[in-house]
């Protein structure tokens, strides 16, 4: 009993440290948890498990663990007021420190019980802080650990209270334990997972009353300084998904968030105005009429945005008219949009640009800039005078705006280069040292010097800040675009044309490497999206979008006469219909699997357990249970030959009263080791009951 004891303990504890390492690996995906206290947490879940392996053995002083809680109770505040500056994040630090106290000192079964209770609050931060689809991997592995820990538990209680618990073999005892937990497990998976599509989450908008704001990409707001869209563009996250409403591609657009117009010579920014506000009516907003003085074209879009995003809307061109959920919008004077979003969703909207051909000859007149808005497009901090000089000798030859903002560009193109590595020591000024020294560097360095020289030249000019390019991905029809997509241009204010972009930033010489893991990062952006859409975002249009789809199928394949007459109600075309029906057979033949496998599986494993347990007796390893199976294989024995063991006969009985013969003596004998291994504890029999059981199935019949 001692041994099951302590099997079945340290199947409890295991599963109760995966619950507590899922909840802690889920905080930490959702990038909310500080370097320090990640890295404590890993180090007393390390602890725990060499505790629990039996490799390292340590006792934490019970007078030491109240000191650090009283210590903690003091840290709390500050860590409110001062460190985090948020009240849930502080939370998130004093539950894990709560876990590491209880972590290393954990013995009684009160401390398992507030091990549970902090692993069920590390997932509940986990929800509220990740919108990733790890946390949906965490979430799984959380609820087969707590379904085994909770079965373990239970097992172990019965023990320590001293009722008997029929194990068998103790070796499989936990396995058996991770059998019942994975069925239990597999069961709750497949009923929640039918009861999410049937009833939708109307509750997520009052869980995230509660989320705090949380923007982590810098940058495309009031202000952006030189080198830091270089920095944003080390990182490959996702940041927008678009698609085109026609289908068509949408690689090459400038998608613009926000212009700067005052440079201090280290940073660009916009000084604090009152912005236009925007009432959203219905869920649309058509936006005050703008004139446009040069042909172009209407594209049509949508556009997600990840959780790290600003509150800001990426447009490309100029927007007309604006479909989103938010009950007002907010427009500044350079024209950037934003929604102010509350929890940690992201922000879907649809919109329709207007792409001006910015090069065609202008159609009807330009409303001229104001003279206050020309004022500070004109504005220049002290500047190197080796700048004004550069711009006037690029612009010799040419004296239209137009043509020397060409210039300037077009120098940028052949003379410089694109490069991400950043400044290897601060500079005075960083401009004129990218100009005449380094002469490569990032999008914002180009666009910063081109504003700067157009204004030396009297020409207005802003950098606009955004993204560029992209990657279509196939498997979900989205085009993604990554913080490494980060992108700053320039908008000078040309006379007779209005605004023009131009973009000094020559292009990265570095070819996208097409191998396998950029290949499985699309999969994984696909599921991503998967789980933005039809889980994050699930609501009552998505059910009626999911019941529409199925009925629709279903009505193709009840009105068909044959299979190409219905795959067409699928959501594949003509050409894949091979596939579908390749698909069904296998589909089929799982089916099949599945009702026959239970039967066939039980046969298999049953066999399999008996080889195994023969090996074990023949081997001097065997134990009670291995020995009435020998038995009782040597009844089916003689049942086939004509002699049954009645139930109340006892085996040394049913020795005794078979007929006399070579037969009965290896019986007898038989039964004898049998008495000895089962009730005798004397596993040495074990291999002589083997013997005479293969003698004994060797015998000729009569």
């Amino acid at each position: 009993m001692e041994a099951t004891y302590r099997s079945a303990q340290t199947f409890f504890e295991t599963a109760l440290l995966g619950m507590l390492a899922s909840g802690y690996f889920a905080v930490l995906g959702s990038g909310e948890l500080d370097l320090p206290t990640a890295a404590i947490m890993f180090a007393a879940l390390c602890a725990r498990a060499l505790h629990i392996a039996g490799v390292w053995h340590f006792e934490f002083p019970p007078r030491l663990a109240t000191f650090a809680a009283f210590a903690y109770l003091a840290f709390y505040p500050a860590d409110v007021l001062w460190l985090s500056h948020s009240f849930l994040t502080a939370t998130v630090h004093m539950i894990f420190f709560v876990a590491v106290v209880k972590i290393l000192t954990a013995s009684a079964p009160r401390d398992f019980i507030s091990l549970t209770l902090i692993a069920g609050m590390e997932l509940l931060a986990a929800a509220l802080l990740s919108t990733h689809l790890s946390f949906f991997a965490f979430l799984a592995t959380f609820l087969l650990c707590g379904i085994a820990t909770f079965v373990g538990g239970d097992v172990v209680r019965s023990i320590r209270a001293g009722r008997q618990v029929s194990t068998g073999d103790r070796a499989k005892l936990p396995w058996r334990l991770t059998a019942i937990s994975s069925i239990l497990f597999c069961g709750i998976l497949v009923m929640t997972a039918a009861l999410f599509f049937v009833l939708p989450r109307t509750a997520r908008a009052a869980f995230q009353r509660f989320v705090p704001q949380r923007y982590h990409l810098s940058g495309f707001s009031s202000q952006i300084a030189l080198g830091e869209i270089g920095e944003l563009k080390q990182n490959s996250a996702p940041v927008l998904h678009i698609r085109s409403y026609d289908g068509r591609p949408l690689a090459a657009l400038h998608w613009r968030g926000s212009a700067l117009a005052t440079f201090d010579g280290q940073r660009w920014f916009n000084p604090p105005v009152r912005e236009q506000r925007l009432r959203v009516d219905q869920g649309r907003i058509v936006l005050p009429q703008v004139s446009f003085s040069r042909p172009g074209r209407s594209i049509g879009y949508e556009v997600q945005l990840s959780e790290i995003a600003p509150d800001m809307l990426f447009f490309a061109g100029t927007p007309e008219t604006i479909s989103i959920q938010a009950p007002t919008l907010f427009r500044s004077a350079a024209g950037a949009i934003r929604a102010p979003r509350f929890g940690m969703a992201g922000l879907r909207y649809g919109a329709y640009s207007r792409i001006e051909n910015q090069f065609a000859a202008p159609t009807g007149p330009v409303v001229p800039l104001g003279p206050r808005e020309r004022e500070t497009l004109l504005q220049l901090p002290k500047l190197d005078p080796r700048v004004a000089e550069l711009a006037r000798n690029w612009a010799t030859g040419t004296s239209s705006p137009e043509s020397i903002a060409q210039r300037i560009e077009d120098h940028f193109h052949k003379d410089f280069t694109y490069s991400l590595a950043g400044l290897r020591e601060e500079v005075s000024d960083p401009l004129a040292h990218f100009l005449f020294e380094s002469k490569q560097g990032h999008c914002e360095y180009f666009a910063s010097s081109m504003a700067v020289m157009l204004r030396t030249q009297g020409i207005p000019a802003r950098v606009a800040t955004g993204f560029l390019g992209g990657e279509f991905n196939p498997l979900s029809g989205w085009q993604v675009i990554r913080a490494s997509d980060a992108h700053s241009w320039v908008e000078a204010w040309i006379p007779d044309h209005g605004w023009m972009m131009f973009d000094p930033t020559p292009a990265d010489s570095s070819i996208p490497q097409d191998n396998l893991w950029s290949r499985a990062s699309l999969v994984l952006d696909a599921a991503d999206q998967f789980w933005r859409d039809w889980i994050l975002s699930y609501d009552f249009d998505h059910q009626l979008v999911l019941a529409s789809r199925m009925q629709n199928a279903g009505r193709g394949i009840a009105s068909s006469r044959n299979w190409f007459d219905w795959s067409s109600a699928l959501p594949l075309n003509a050409d894949a219909a091979p596939w579908w029906i390749v698909g069904l057979l296998a589909g089929a033949t799982v089916l099949f699997l599945l009702i026959k496998a239970p039967a066939w599986g039980r046969v298999w494993i049953a066999a399999w357990r008996q080889r195994r347990r023969l090996r074990r007796a023949t081997s001097g390893h065997a134990d009670a249970p291995d020995a009435t199976l020998l038995y009782e294989r040597m009844l089916t024995v003689l049942a086939g030959r004509g002699y049954q063991k009645p139930s109340w006969v006892t085996p040394q009985e049913f020795a005794a009263v078979l007929p006399s013969s070579e037969l009965s003596l290896l019986v007898a004998d038989l039964t004898n080791a049998y008495n000895q291994v089962r009730f005798g504890g004397q596993p040495d029999a074990a291999p002589r009951m083997a013997h005479l059981l293969q003698r004994i199935e060797n015998m000729p019949s009569a």
